[in-house]
């Protein structure tokens, strides 16, 4: 399926992009649907790898949404073109955040979960660049806008990230606390981080600093879970954590 999204240009840009996203695959969910999640993938991955992993979690009530990320030149890859939710420049504060990718990509993410019924709870997780994309979408929900300040539309229950890292963190705290509302959805949003402390590709600081700085601007319902000796993949143990916290967080029935 290919999905082209509109993104508000922003700023001095008049060319509006656009971005075609790739295949999505979908998990459908054993047992009772109680939950979907849009799972977002690393970068140069597609959404089929991720799928065939999240169908073998014990997970029956969650049905899985596995999009793929547009191909673009990657900053950090000297340009050379790969699936990426945004162009990754280098990690760090003081590097640009490409606004316009990450509003595009969010709301490909939000028009995912938008149809789906009242009673279903939403969530968004990811690995990698898959975790920045789930958080940055995490703070829009919090700021109830995206970066250009067009509305953002849906309430995700559960934010799971990966080996990953905040995009767009510069003056987030400052946004929340100007806003009652925003302090409120920040403070009740449940956000799972893990992330592995021997990490050659996502540094383990960057996902320290990333918990760190969501805890400072009020993102008060945050666990940051360390795995020890891990780099940057998942493991067993990583995963049975997930379920676990998707399960409580989310009130699953499992098998029962």
């Amino acid at each position: 399926m290919s999905y082209s999204q509109h993104a508000m240009g922003s700023g001095s840009r008049t060319a509006r992009k656009t971005f075609e996203f790739g295949r999505t695959h979908v998990v459908r969910p054993k047992g009772k649907h109680q939950a979907t999640i849009v799972w977002l993938h690393g970068l140069g991955d597609n959404g089929s790898s991720w799928s065939q992993l999240l169908e073998s979690l014990p997970l029956p009530n969650i049905k899985w949404i596995c999009p793929t990320a547009p191909i673009r030149p990657v900053a950090i890859l000297g340009g050379f073109p790969c699936t990426a939710w945004f162009d990754d420049g280098e990690l760090s504060e003081d590097g640009p955040d490409d606004w316009e990718g990450l509003d595009a990509s969010a709301a490909h993410i939000a028009n995912l979960l938008s149809t789906e019924p009242s009673d279903v709870k939403v969530g968004i997780g990811g690995f990698s660049m898959g975790a920045a994309m789930a958080v940055y979408s995490a703070t829009a929900y919090a700021l109830g806008r995206y970066g250009n300040g067009n509305p953002y539309p849906i309430i995700p229950r559960a934010v799971v990230g990966l080996s990953g890292w905040l995009p767009g963190s510069r003056g987030l705290g400052n946004k929340i606390e100007v806003s009652h509302e925003a302090a409120r959805r920040a403070a009740s949003l449940p956000i799972l981080l893990s992330h592995g402390n021997c990490d050659d590709d996502v540094p383990y600081k960057y996902g320290e600093k990333s918990a760190h700085s969501l805890s400072v601007a009020g993102f008060r319902n945050l666990t940051f879970k360390t795995y020890e000796g891990i780099g940057h993949y998942t493991v067993p143990k990583e995963m049975d954590d997930v379920c676990n916290w998707l399960t409580a967080r989310l009130g699953l029935e499992g098998t029962r």
